[in-house]
């Protein structure tokens, strides 16, 4: 449906090309041609080149241009590639057209110009290859922001879930926990609810890491030594959390009417939830930075890039989620 997307007080969103050969571009592409008058009005950062293979596409010069050319054309600033993208065929000499996608995404968000940004899928493996030194968007965003510390969210409409350790072997989970860091954590979700979801008091819960939450240490300690002082801390200082909650009982659905996230203690203990509800809807927001960012919780699905059959659904929620959470922390401003 092309119906002319509506104005819009604040600034466009940005969206970052992620890796040319995986199916970010086309999702990209898939969505501006789909578009209603409910589409946030958003711009790529990418190589025009690229994106005039799925839609027409008009380069510009600054965001603010997106406004104007977004109801007939996709608004590209240029972000020029190596070499040619092949559709399912990473190249590293791209890798710098990548990340620079990212960086110049930040520095618009950081002065302004965007009032969100949206990134598409990156392989981190083949980025090493450059030099990339992050494990991820995550650590690199806060590079960027010098931000102390971001942390990642996902979420689906009903679910909102909170890794605190991410990607690091089960092994190593216990040793990565502490109870400063699961304050720091559950601080920075409170106070992201607040600001960028508009929940002026956020209920938390804190998942357990052992069966049965540790069933009082007779199922490990690390729940009564760690992450309860977490919470009693959390307490005091005004923040409304519960837990150690035994994982397996958190997420059926009376449970998750009784907090708005939930923080969990290793990765699979929060997606695996998120993606058994929604697979194809989930978004991933990075927290704690002072810019808004989101991304669609999946890859770059190099398998079946160039078909054409990728669904939108989870990169749609993000650039709506991205343009709710920029008027919620606009509104708030104004508070």
């Amino acid at each position: 449906m092309k119906d002319a997307a509506p104005k819009a007080s604040r600034a466009p969103i940005a969206l970052t090309m992620g890796d040319p050969s995986g199916i970010g571009p086309e999702l990209s592409a898939q969505i501006w041609l789909r578009r209603n008058p409910s589409l946030p009005v958003f711009f790529m950062i990418a190589d025009p080149d690229l994106m005039a293979r799925f839609v027409p596409v008009m380069t510009i010069d600054h965001p603010a241009q997106a406004f104007e050319h977004f109801p007939t054309a996709l608004p590209v600033l240029a972000e020029r590639l190596a070499t040619d993208a092949i559709a399912g065929r990473p190249a590293t000499e791209n890798g710098a057209a990548i990340i620079n996608a990212i960086r110049r995404a930040v520095e618009f968000a950081l002065n302004g110009t965007v009032s969100a940004i949206v990134t598409n899928p990156i392989n981190k493996a083949g980025l090493y290859a450059t030099g990339f030194e992050f494990p991820g968007h995550t650590e690199y965003l806060g590079h960027l922001t010098n931000s102390s510390r971001a942390v990642m969210m996902l979420a689906i409409p009903g679910l909102r879930v909170i890794p605190a350790t991410i990607h690091i072997p089960v092994a190593r989970v216990s040793e990565a926990l502490s109870t400063e860091m699961l304050i720091e954590t559950a601080s920075i979700v409170a106070r992201s609810l607040q600001v960028d979801f508009g929940i002026p008091r956020p209920r938390l819960v804190m998942a357990g890491l052992n069966p049965h939450a540790g069933e009082s240490g007779t199922i490990g300690l690390e729940d009564r030594e760690i992450i309860l002082p977490a919470i009693q801390a959390l307490l005091s200082r005004g923040i409304d959390i519960s837990g150690p909650a035994p994982a397996d009982s958190l997420f059926h659905a009376d449970a998750r009417e009784q907090y708005d996230a939930a923080i969990c203690q290793f990765h699979d203990q929060a997606l695996i939830p998120i993606k058994t509800l929604d697979f194809y809807g989930g978004v991933n927001v990075t927290l704690g930075l002072p810019v808004i960012r989101t991304s669609p919780d999946h890859g770059t699905a190099y398998d079946i890039a160039g078909q054409l059959t990728a669904n939108d659904q989870s990169l749609r929620a993000a650039i709506h989620m991205a343009s709710e959470m920029a008027s919620n922390r606009e509104r708030h401003a104004q508070q």
